[in-house]
């Protein structure tokens, strides 16, 4: 059950970045869209601790607004950037990784834990 939880949290958090960062056609979603859904992400909260009050500002109407231009959207990804909540939220989907890692540690040696 950890091993599921960790990997799931560690998948979650990474689809959290891949929100501000990926790429639309791989990902088969639009850059923003947790954002236009109002979903308060872990990038988007670490960010709101650690900005301005008026980058703070620009992200709360952003989440409670019912659109946003594109504009607008480049500008919360830059504040997320420059805030570190994708290094933060990359560094936590790792940590995860590694704990999932770690539960296998507890089952017998063979070739399928290996690989």
């Amino acid at each position: 059950a950890r091993f599921g939880m960790h990997v799931g949290t560690a998948f979650q958090l990474i689809d959290d970045v891949l929100d501000y960062q990926g790429d639309a056609e791989k990902m088969g979603k639009n850059l923003g869209d947790d954002l236009a859904e109002g979903k308060s992400t872990l990038p988007l909260l670490f960010a709101m601790t650690h900005c301005q009050a008026g980058e703070r500002d620009l992200i709360k109407t952003c989440v409670t607004a019912e659109s946003f231009d594109n504009e607008q959207l480049q500008q919360v990804i830059d504040i997320i950037i420059k805030s570190g909540g994708i290094t933060y939220t990359q560094e936590k989907a790792e940590q995860q990784a590694k704990l999932a890692k770690a539960c296998l540690a507890l089952l017998p040696s063979s070739q399928y834990r290996e690989t």
